[in-house]
């Protein structure tokens, strides 16, 4: 009964217990700063994967206002033959070409056009087409600018719609990627 009222080593057990607890928070703390750094870096290297591929997207939207001419200014740039009979006409003309969503960067007919940005690769793809009567400008087709006669119609503009699929990725470390889809009205 003694050995139980005895208050020796007390002190020794709690702080012990305040050291395992202190321990065990700052365990939890080094964890959380570590997996937001490893969150954080991920989230970089996405939004640039991103950015790349929005530099891939406007460099396709050049080649569908050009109608698939390969002299826009980019270097490092691969155009599949495919890409020209898309833009000419609707899905329904299209004679076995490719049109599913998938891009394959190992397989050259999954994608229409490939063009290195920095340390990204974009890979872009037109896998749909809808047609309307809007063409690439011609400038004034007459010498004035305003209608020369009351009985003149002028035709209302339906757009060709385009459905773009685009994927970037580094060039070494391929899960570092993103995909983008997009439709496209011109």
């Amino acid at each position: 009964m003694n050995t139980l009222r005895n208050e020796k080593g007390f002190a020794m057990v709690f702080v012990l217990i305040l050291a395992a607890i202190s321990l065990a928070m700052t365990l939890a703390m080094l964890i959380m700063v570590g997996r937001g750094s490893y969150v954080s870096g991920q989230q970089k290297r996405f939004r640039t994967a991103v950015e790349a591929g929005q530099g891939g997207m406007e460099a396709m939207f050049q080649l569908i206002s050009s109608r698939g001419n390969p002299t826009t200014p980019f270097t490092n740039q691969l155009l599949n033959a495919s890409l020209v009979p898309k833009l000419a006409g609707p899905t329904a003309t299209w004679v076995a070409l490719d049109n599913t969503m998938t891009i394959d960067p190992g397989v050259n007919t999954t994608y229409d056009m490939r063009i290195d940005l920095g340390m990204y690769r974009v890979y872009s793809k037109v896998v749909d087409t809808v047609d309307g009567n809007s063409g690439a400008d011609e400038g004034l087709l007459k010498t004035g600018v305003v209608n020369s006669g009351s009985g003149e119609v002028t035709v209302v503009s339906v757009p060709y719609l385009y459905t773009i699929e685009v994927l970037s990725q580094h060039q070494t470390n391929p899960t570092e990627r993103s995909k983008l889809s997009i439709l496209y009205q011109y």
